[in-house]
């Protein structure tokens, strides 16, 4: 079974040529996974992603835990991830799940930069798009879910992405 899966999905730490510096992609992920996932369990934290949350239409039902619990649901979802991202140098099929968990983690997180009013000010006669700190915040997650979807992308097997040498 293990080789099946060495067959079929890849891993950056097995590979050679432009492809094993990958793996510089998924230990930097895991320390910024690991690094947000701690900040989780800060009320700062807490009470600053509390907008982006009661805004999103697709994590506002964490309000069911409270203040706190929302963020420590997410904070535990972090350190998943993580966890599996270190798991996947080893499994190809660990570093697919935790790439593609990473993936949807920064395309929640990027759609609060749509869903948050006031984070984006549009206007065609002054600056056309103006963000607050709150979208500062939130732009840097697009790069993160770039890193995401090219980890995943070199997670899968050769005949769905048809991208690999």
């Amino acid at each position: 079974m293990k080789e099946l899966a060495r067959a079929t999905f890849h891993i950056a730490e097995d590979g050679a040529g432009s492809y094993r510096p990958l793996a510089i992609l998924r230990w930097v992920m895991v320390v910024i996974f690991v690094s947000f996932g701690m900040q989780k369990f800060t009320l700062q934290s807490a009470q600053g992603i509390a907008q982006f949350i009661s805004n999103s239409p697709f994590v506002s039902w964490l309000s069911i835990f409270g203040l706190r619990g929302e963020a420590y649901v997410l904070g535990v979802t972090e350190f998943v991830i993580a966890a599996l991202l270190v798991a996947g140098a080893f499994s190809p099929i660990l570093s697919a799940l935790g790439s593609l968990m990473g993936v949807v983690t920064f395309a929640v997180t990027w759609s609060f930069f749509f869903t948050t009013p006031g984070v984006v000010t549009w206007s065609i006669s002054t600056d056309p798009m103006a963000w607050n700190l709150a979208g500062e915040f939130l732009f840097k997650d697009i790069v993160l879910f770039c890193v995401c979807v090219v980890l995943l992308l070199a997670s899968l097997p050769q005949v769905v992405t048809r991208l690999r040498c």
